[in-house]
């Protein structure tokens, strides 16, 4: 096979996981991992540290802030940690601001080919109160996402697919 045709089946270069650290994001992570390897794109791994929905005043705006930084740094080192491990090339980021807004100027900013992100799975009352983060860059993101539903803990396999 020539380079030419090789460089034609590299579809993803560089692939966008947005972490929260949580198992929905760890379920997204073996995703992204996977293909990384496949295709030898660069994960990103990103967590956005957003306080705005806390309402806080000045005073108690900084402890919280310090704490979802720090929170930020252990999710994304997580990333990092997998990434070497599966032997894909990583760079992390931890940023501030409205979370589905910076993960869409991330794609734009870093060149994203394809965003893994991972989903909790709500549904009615609790999805239209609590909105999806997930739904809105996937109705906003100028490349395509991915969307990996968190692994079910009743073992009943609803859960470990992947859906786009």
């Amino acid at each position: 096979m020539n380079r030419a045709v090789l460089v034609a089946y590299r579809m993803y270069d560089r692939i966008l996981l947005p972490t929260d650290g949580s198992d929905a994001s760890a379920a997204a992570l073996d995703h992204a991992l996977s293909l990384a390897s496949q295709y030898g794109a660069r994960v990103h791994g990103l967590y956005v540290v957003d306080w705005e929905p806390y309402g806080l005043v000045e005073e108690g705006k900084s402890i919280l802030v310090d704490t979802l930084h720090s929170e930020g740094a252990t999710a994304v080192a997580s990333v990092e940690e997998a990434a070497g491990s599966a032997g894909v090339d990583a760079r992390t980021s931890v940023v501030e601001g409205d979370v589905h807004r910076q993960i869409v100027d991330y794609v734009d900013e870093e060149g994203i080919d394809l965003i893994v992100m991972g989903t909790h799975g709500r549904r009615g009352l609790d999805r239209l109160i609590l909105g999806s983060v997930t739904e809105r860059v996937v109705r906003s993101s100028p490349v395509p996402v991915l969307t990996v539903r968190q692994r079910s803990s009743d073992g009943d396999g609803d859960g470990d697919g992947a859906h786009s």
